[in-house]
Order: C-alpha cells, then sequence, then structure tokens
C-alpha cells in the first residue's frame, strides 16, 4: 500500500506541474489554432491525472480538505472541455444524458462542500468560497439547459474559458496551500482566486462574440 501510495504521489506531482506549465501556454498561443488545441488537450488530460490521484490520496488518509479540492478540479475541467460540444446548444442541439447527470453530480458536491465550509470547527472560509462558486457554475448550467431557444451568441466559449482556467486556479490553490508554507491560511488558498479570477473575466470579454454575457 506504501508503493501504492508514493506511486499516486509522484503521479500526481507529475501531472500537476504539467498542468501548471502547460495552461499559460495554450492562454498564449493563437486561439482555435493547431497549438492551443494541442497544449488544451494536455492540459485537460493533466488535470484528469491530477483530480484523480488527490482524490485517491485524500480518500486513503482522510482528508476531507483534498478531496474536495480535487473533485474540485475535475469537474472544472471536464466542464470546460465539454462545453466544445455545446456549440449548436439550443439551435438543433439538446444537453444529453452525460450533460444533465454531471450538473446534477456537480450541484450535489457543491452543496456539501458548502455545508462542510458552514459547519467545520474552525469557521472554513475556502470551501465556502469554491463551494459557492461551484454551487453557482451547477445551478446556471442547468437553468441554461432548461432555458428555451438558442443560447447567447458564445456563451459555449465562456463557459470554455470558466471551465479550464477555474480548473486552473484550483490547482494552482492546491500547490500554493501544500508548497508555499510562508503564506498564511486561508490566502495560501485563496490569492490565486483573487489573482486569476480578473484574468478570467478579460479573456472572457476579448474573446467571445460582443452581446449578452452570461458567464456560467
Amino acid at each position: 500500500m506504501e508503493t501504492f501510495l508514493l506511486l499516486n504521489r509522484w503521479l500526481h506531482i507529475a501531472a500537476g506541474f504539467t498542468g501548471f506549465f502547460v495552461a499559460p501556454v495554450a492562454l498564449l498561443v493563437r486561439k482555435g489554432g493547431p497549438a492551443h488545441r494541442l497544449w488544451g488537450r494536455v492540459f485537460f488530460y493533466a488535470m484528469l491525472v491530477a483530480g484523480t490521484t488527490a482524490i485517491v490520496a485524500a480518500s486513503f488518509k482522510g482528508l476531507t480538505f483534498l478531496l474536495l479540492t480535487g473533485i474540485f478540479s475535475l469537474y472544472l475541467a471536464q466542464f470546460g472541455y465539454r462545453s466544445l460540444y455545446h456549440r449548436s446548444m439550443g439551435v438543433g442541439q439538446r444537453p444529453g444524458l452525460y450533460d444533465w447527470a454531471s450538473a446534477l453530480l456537480g450541484l450535489l458536491i457543491f452543496a456539501g462542500t458548502l455545508g462542510y465550509g458552514l459547519w467545520a470547527r474552525p469557521f472554513n472560509v475556502v470551501m465556502l468560497v469554491f463551494g459557492g462558486i461551484g454551487l453557482m457554475t451547477t445551478l446556471r448550467q442547468l437553468w441554461a439547459f432548461r432555458r428555451p431557444g438558442a443560447w447567447p451568441a458564445g456563451q459555449w466559449l465562456r463557459n470554455h474559458i470558466s471551465g479550464f482556467v477555474g480548473a486552473y486556479i484550483a490547482a494552482v490553490s492546491a500547490f500554493s496551500a501544500t508548497s508555499l508554507k510562508f503564506i498564511a491560511f486561508p490566502l495560501n488558498f485563496l490569492w490565486p482566486t483573487l489573482v486569476l479570477v480578473p484574468l478570467l473575466i478579460w479573456l472572457q470579454r476579448r474573446y467571445a462574440p460582443k452581446g449578452e454575457i452570461v458567464t456560467l
């Protein structure tokens, strides 16, 4: 078991560092081009491995905090990737079973995360922030699935940006909390959100079509 956990740890570190350095590359190259798609896929699979290994480690060690962070990054990564298939949503395209199932599962998970933040002693502001963001995301996603008619122009792209940048924020937050010991709690978890959310908003306004902006 110790060997398994050690291998899981090194795999988690390797995937985390890959995602940490690849995400800025995907943001800097031409959007929609071959390089952007390549590095975007590398980032997605790196987050898939990093999130899964975090969940495995947290489950064996009973670390609820790490477990919820891993689930948070996994959900946002798949949300950003899945949004690429929503370009015609409302115009001859309806959400599939996977879309409903993932959104409803996310709703339960983030409601639990929010509840954990409220009931934890001492009071856990990080889980409140992460749970609140996740809950808002899934509620808006479910509302969009039920909304009649076509989605606003570029909504799938705004979702794509939100999901991938959000997953990156979660990954940097986990790295900061576990490695940057000189930063006190809860700032060690929250500074990536404070720094990168303005970038997320700028990217949405820069690359998504002009018009109504309903961020999921």
